[in-house]
């Protein structure tokens, strides 16, 4: 015979632990998402502007479909958003975002200063450490810094949109050795579409540059069309960081 009190305590351990198991759950699929950046606001940006570069593009949020969304435009102009978190790339290898170009020029080839100009850029940047730098590398991150009163990054990826054609995922910057650009949408056949990324950033630091980044990387947004003297229109929905 089943006693009565063994009948009611069966059913209560196995709706703990259910319970258990979902929380569980639940805590592991938030720890996957380090964060989520929505742009219901600007606070976590800053801007970035260069001294040799007059006209700065610009950087809104919009709403679209019943959600706000952040407009980049340049109009022969560079300017960039830096996000003011970081994150160690190894816990945290993924990116994931949405992202829109309205507006494009084909002019100018990306391998050239003339052509470096990207209607929307998303920037992995990877942070310098003085402490683990060659004698050359502080000499010239130490005059940098002494300029800008912040060290530059020890190295860049940057996930583009281009309007010309490319054969390459990959290419090095014209600008410096320490930047590799990375090709995810070219032409003008998604334009006006929202279209969904997700990159593996520790993958591609080690297919682009040929070692292991540093630990510690940032993120930035950049429109740029100021070697080109075009202009052009993107928009980013979210960006998210996780394992």
């Amino acid at each position: 015979m089943i006693k009565a009190g063994a009948m009611i305590v069966r059913p209560v351990l196995v709706l703990l632990t259910l319970t258990l198991l979902t929380q569980t759950t639940a805590l592991g699929a938030e720890q996957t998402i380090l964060f989520r950046e929505n742009f219901e606001s600007l606070a976590q940006w800053e801007p970035l502007t260069f001294p040799k570069i007059k006209a700065h593009s610009t950087y809104t949020l919009v709403k679209e479909g019943g959600e706000t969304v952040l407009k980049a435009e340049s109009r022969a102009s560079a300017s960039a958003l830096v996000y003011r978190r970081t994150f160690n790339i190894y816990d945290y290898p993924h990116i994931r975002w949405r992202w829109k170009v309205t507006q494009l020029s084909d002019r100018g080839n990306p391998k050239e200063k003339a052509g470096d100009d990207y209607p929307i850029r998303i920037y992995v940047m990877f942070q310098y450490d003085p402490d683990k730098a060659t004698l050359g590398d502080r000499l010239i991150y130490g005059a940098t810094k002494a300029i800008y009163s912040k060290y530059p990054p020890h190295s860049t990826l940057n996930y583009v949109w281009t309007g010309y054609s490319l054969l390459e995922r990959v290419i090095v910057s014209p600008y410096t050795e320490k930047a590799r650009i990375v090709i995810l949408e070219q032409g003008k056949q998604r334009v006006g579409q929202w279209v969904e990324e997700s990159v593996n950033v520790l993958a591609d630091y080690r297919q682009a540059f040929g070692k292991d980044p540093p630990p510690i990387a940032g993120l930035a947004v950049m429109s740029d069309t100021d070697n080109t003297g075009e202009s052009a229109v993107a928009y980013l929905d979210f960006i998210e960081v996780g394992r």
